[in-house]
């Protein structure tokens, strides 16, 4: 069956337009629920949770009522970020977790993510399984199985308290500043509190949600609010999370960004050295800097890539036995401690780097040097597939040439947006720039 609905990240659009209408959200929670209810017995429970997006409210009424006509339980949790509905998921002992968000996505596109009972995002089988339910005809409960409802007030607490038991038991953040950046998003009252909690100085921006500014100038898209923070007010560390706290972006006490993949770098040498990275390997994705993987070369550690997506990431290191994984973009998996990215609890992992080698920001977050990389995007309309154009296969095919042997490059689909991103990376930045503007051009024309 050819999947409309689930990309790579949930079931994702603009809010009241298909698929994010609350009719369809209503149906695919009955089919989520008519999913896990096929052994029959009653009782099966689903946490929701939420990040800011005013239309949040209209798709967990929805889901809500999905979800309890085929007798699913609902615990709303209220905004949270997404990796605490992965954790409050198996805490809770629930069949299935929602998260309803878009991630780094402006405010007015939403999504629905989709968790199992082990706390990991749904396999790809799973969400083909749940959309054909929902093109079908769903059966809903008895009038006396009908399901519940109730808030769970306590869920971001629960969250906070988990959070800080991942931070070395015995340190503390005394005397250090932070800056968080929660991009007005689900993480705005979670990731302040933990840091406070743990003895930091913290300093708090896009923690005024309001329906509509999640991600707007904040966040880890947008990382020159939380730099210009830290200059400001001499702080030793910005962290930027997104609108749903499953990415980090650092930014050191210079105002220097540095990106996920010095983060792993640093973790991966870090673990390797402590004896705790599995299997000596670190994965990430296609989009990983060439400098991480000679930065693990030259380590005796391996880079394991995968496709785009932080799922692919988790099932390649569940596959493998791999504790450590992310993006270039900030998602950090560490299995050891969460089943999803959480921006959060990599941020204190880096701080505990901080604490225990006395480094700075500066000294840690650069690992290696990275190799000239260009990434720009090209938005396309619904329908078109400007990737099959034979001037676009051509440009592609001349790029490569020109860099074959001194670089790469990458053409996929968003699997979140209608963009085609073209990516190249290149010692010679003039020939790095013109293969990107070239293939661009092409993609642009056939758009």
């Amino acid at each position: 069956m050819t999947r409309r609905l689930f990309g790579t990240d949930g079931v994702r659009g603009r809010a009241n337009t298909d698929p994010m209408t609350a009719e369809m959200a209503l149906r695919l929670g009955a089919a989520a629920g008519r999913f896990f209810r096929r052994d029959g017995r009653n009782g099966h429970r689903v946490v929701i949770g939420k990040d800011t997006r005013l239309s949040g409210y209209m798709l967990e009424n929805a889901l809500t009522a999905g979800l309890t006509s085929t007798g699913m339980n609902v615990l709303l949790l209220g905004p949270v970020p997404t990796p605490a509905v992965g954790f409050l998921t198996r805490s809770m002992r629930a069949d299935l977790g929602i998260m309803i968000s878009a991630s780094h996505n402006p405010a007015h596109d939403n999504g629905i993510k989709f968790f199992g009972p082990d706390g990991f995002k749904l396999s790809d089988e799973a969400e083909t399984e749940i959309e054909q339910i929902v093109a079908g005809q769903i059966r809903p409960a008895e009038p006396q199985n009908i399901g519940r409802a109730r808030r769970i007030d306590d869920g971001r607490g629960r969250y906070v308290e988990y959070a800080k038991t991942t931070f070395p038991a015995r340190q503390r953040l005394d005397g250090m500043k932070i800056v968080i950046d929660c991009a007005n998003g689900a993480a705005y009252r979670a990731a302040p509190d933990v840091l406070y909690e743990l003895g930091a100085d913290v300093v708090r921006i896009g923690v005024e949600p309001d329906g509509l500014n999640i991600n707007d100038g904040v966040g880890s898209t947008h990382p020159e609010a939380a730099a210009q923070a830290v200059l400001d007010h001499k702080a030793d560390l910005g962290i930027c999370l997104d609108g749903d706290a499953d990415r980090v972006i650092l930014i050191d006490e210079k105002g220097r960004v540095g990106d996920g993949d010095q983060l792993m770098a640093l973790m991966a040498g870090r673990w390797a050295e402590q004896g705790r990275l599995e299997n000596g390997a670190l994965v990430a994705t296609v989009m990983s800097n060439l400098g991480l993987e000679r930065f693990l070369d030259a380590r005796g550690l391996r880079l394991e890539r995968t496709k785009v997506g932080d799922r692919y990431v988790v099932e390649r290191m569940r596959a493998g036995g791999f504790n450590l994984g992310g993006e270039q973009s900030g998602h950090i998996v560490m299995t050891d401690y969460a089943t999803t990215g959480d921006g959060l609890i990599a941020g204190l992992q880096f701080l505990a780097a901080m604490t225990e080698t006395g480094r700075t920001a500066s000294e840690l977050l650069h690992q290696f040097d990275p190799v000239p990389q260009l990434l720009k995007n090209v938005r396309y309309a619904a329908g078109s597939d400007p990737l099959s154009a034979g001037s676009v296969q051509q440009a592609i095919a001349s790029g490569e040439t020109r860099l074959n042997g001194a670089g790469r490059v990458l053409i996929r689909k968003s699997g979140t947006e209608p963009l085609i991103r073209v990516m190249a990376e290149a010692e010679d930045e003039t020939a790095l720039r013109e293969v990107v503007d070239s293939i661009v051009a092409a993609v642009e024309n056939a758009a």
